[in-house]
Order: structure tokens, then C-alpha cells, then sequence
């Protein structure tokens, strides 16, 4: 007698697409109640949703670069309680397709390891090259990952003093053309402006961070339907971080602060523009993983409506990525809230259930 999870109350199938009841049958939704009467069943009630999307998150790293096992599985378990079922992880020099054969930890769409300028990027991260090796390099990623490729495509430039672009125009064009020869979108790192325009001119799919975002790059954004991944949350560490560098860069120090006093009208010009804006955090690195949820009401904040900040990671985040929601026949991953998140994103903060694969985590 096998066991049959039965979700009753509100069932967000879509943004106004909402359902009394959906079952979970061999670890898959359905809308169909099951035949057989011969079946224990357990039910759930509450609000459900399709299990968070974090599309920019990095399992398998800290803050001196790769972990061990033991440590990228905590970071996944601390995800996946807070809800997030699906990640994008945007680069890692770890190995975490262990984590595949789990039925009980989110689903990870990786990127490879980032690929950054020799000595523009945070230590044992990335690999660094020169723009000679730049496509080579993608095509490796691009083969190793899971449709994507992470490119970091600005960084502090010492001479400089500043945020700088780390690749000239012609081989990010040769680059992004061979990812997408070998069917991988490409990502890219960038906190300044100075890259914006060449990146999305070159092809690229995405942009992290955007805080660069201007008046006269939103537009070519929205035009070429380049997504942005803004995550507020780290971008809230910008005036530590320019504290900590100023002494030795002052000119870079006040880039980043700038950066962030108008990140919230950089995000909002960008979604009142048409660009796709979807949810990522930066967890790993430097910041904890399980924020899902601020980063939904950091979007919020900006004043992106909160139906469009919960899309941005559910349904929208899901189709963006390739991956279903609760669509007859899709694994049954999904998140179960005391409260319609509709009304409130805080909401996201506390699941009363996770459910990975049709399996109740307690």
C-alpha cells in the first residue's frame, strides 16, 4: 500500500490560477483523485505554492572558496527548509552532482565555476584566465554545467582604483557565441556600469547584481529581454564593504556606495521598463544561505508589485529556468504557508511544510 500526500485548502498552481486540492501520487502532482481506496493518505492544508526558486546561490562554497560535502549539504538543507526547491547556482569550484541523487534536497541547475580576469575576482573561485583563453574556457563550463555559463564581467581594477570590465568586446562576442553553439546561456557578474552595454550587444542571457544599470543601458535590456538577477540582499553589504577598502580605494569606495543608495530605483526603472527581474540571494561566499524570502521583500521594497516578486520565484522563475511548477505530471515540490503569500510575501519567511519530491520534510 503505497502512500498518497493529498494538499487541500488553496493550491497556487499560478499567479490566478488557484485550486481547492492537488495529490501527490509516486512523488508527482496530479489533479486527479487516485482510484484505488486501498491507499493511506496524509493530508496537508494551507496555502500552497510551487517550491522557491534562488537563482543565484552557490552550493559548495564559503568564503576561501570550495567546502566539503558535509558543508554543502547543510547549505542545502538550510535552503531547502526555507522553502527553496530549485537553484540556480551561479558558480562553484565545488563538486555537487552528489546532491542529484537525493530526493530529499533541492534541485540545482549549475553553472560550472565562474570564469574571471587572473587576479580580478575573489580568491580559489574562479578560474582565471586572459581574453585569449576566454572561449575555450566556455566551452569547458559550458559542457561541465547545466545550461549555463557564469562569466565575472567586472571587478576592482587595481591600477585604476575602481570597478573596471574585465573583457574586451570581441572575444566576449567569440565566448557567448560558442555557449550558445553548445546550448548554455551565459551569466554575468557586474556591479558598474562600464560592461552593461558590450555584454548585452554580445549576447549575453543575463546579468547578476545590475547595479549599474543607467538610464541609457535599462532600455537595450528590456529591447534584447536580458533577465537581471538583483540580489538586494548582498547588495545591502556594499557600504561594509566600501568601509573596509576605502583607505586604500577611495574612488572605489564611493562607486560602491553610490551603487547601492540607488539600487531600489535601479531595480524598479528596470521592471517599469520590461526587463525580467527574478529572485536570487548570493548565498554562499560571505552571506547565509535560506534567504529567500528577504530577497522577495527586498523586491518588494523596490516597489515591484508582490504578485510579480512572488512570480519571480515560483512561476515566472520556474519557466524561466526550464523547470515546471505544479503542472499535472511535475515532481511534487512545492511549499505549504498558514497564509496566502499573495497578500503578504513575509509569509515566505515561515513554511508550515516543505515537500521535495512528494516527501514531507519534518
Amino acid at each position: 500500500m503505497s502512500v498518497v500526500l493529498h494538499v487541500t485548502g488553496r493550491v497556487l498552481a499560478g499567479p490566478e490560477d488557484v485550486r481547492d486540492e492537488l495529490w501527490v501520487l509516486d512523488g508527482r502532482v496530479t489533479y486527479d483523485r487516485p482510484s484505488s481506496a486501498a491507499r493511506d493518505i496524509r493530508t496537508v492544508t494551507g496555502w500552497a505554492m510551487p517550491g522557491l526558486v534562488d537563482a543565484h546561490c552557490h552550493v559548495g562554497l564559503d568564503a576561501h572558496g570550495a567546502v566539503d560535502a558535509a558543508t554543502s549539504e547543510k547549505q542545502a538543507i538550510t535552503d531547502r527548509d526555507a522553502g527553496t526547491l530549485l537553484i540556480r547556482d551561479a558558480g562553484s569550484p565545488a563538486d555537487t552532482r552528489w546532491i542529484d541523487e537525493r530526493d530529499d534536497l533541492p534541485k540545482i541547475i549549475r553553472a560550472g565555476r565562474h570564469i574571471a580576469r587572473t587576479r580580478r575576482y575573489i580568491r580559489n573561485y574562479a578560474h582565471e584566465i586572459e581574453p585569449a583563453d576566454l572561449v575555450a574556457y566556455v566551452a569547458q563550463e559550458a559542457r561541465r554545467g547545466d545550461g549555463w555559463v557564469k562569466l565575472v564581467g567586472d571587478w576592482l581594477d587595481r591600477g585604476m582604483g575602481d570597478l573596471a570590465a574585465c573583457w574586451p568586446r570581441a572575444e566576449v562576442e567569440a565566448a557567448i557565441a560558442e555557449a550558445h553553439r553548445l546550448g548554455a546561456r551565459v551569466t554575468a557578474h557586474c556591479f558598474a556600469e562600464d560592461s552593461l552595454r558590450d555584454l548585452v550587444e554580445a549576447g549575453i542571457d543575463c546579468i547578476e547584481h545590475a547595479t549599474g544599470l543607467t538610464e541609457d543601458t535599462i532600455p537595450l535590456f528590456a529591447e534584447r529581454g536580458v533577465a537581471i538577477v538583483p540580489t538586494l540582499v548582498n547588495i545591502a553589504t556594499f557600504p561594509r564593504l566600501a568601509a573596509g577598502g576605502e583607505a586604500k580605494f577611495p574612488r572605489w569606495a564611493d562607486h560602491m556606495r553610490r551603487l547601492h543608495e540607488r539600487r531600489y530605483d535601479t531595480v524598479r526603472a528596470a521592471y517599469d521598463a520590461g526587463v525580467p527581474v527574478f529572485v536570487g540571494t548570493d548565498a554562499g561566499g560571505s552571506l547565509a544561505h535560506g534567504l529567500v524570502a528577504a530577497e522577495v521583500a527586498e523586491l518588494v521594497r523596490a516597489g515591484i508589485p508582490a504578485l510579480e516578486a512572488l512570480s519571480a520565484t515560483s512561476w515566472g522563475a520556474r519557466a524561466w529556468l526550464g523547470r515546471p511548477a505544479l503542472e499535472e505530471g511535475a515532481p511534487a515540490d512545492l511549499v505549504v504557508y498558514d497564509q496566502d503569500p499573495r497578500a503578504d510575501v513575509r509569509v515566505l519567511a515561515a513554511p508550515r511544510r516543505v515537500i521535495v519530491n512528494g516527501r514531507v520534510i519534518e
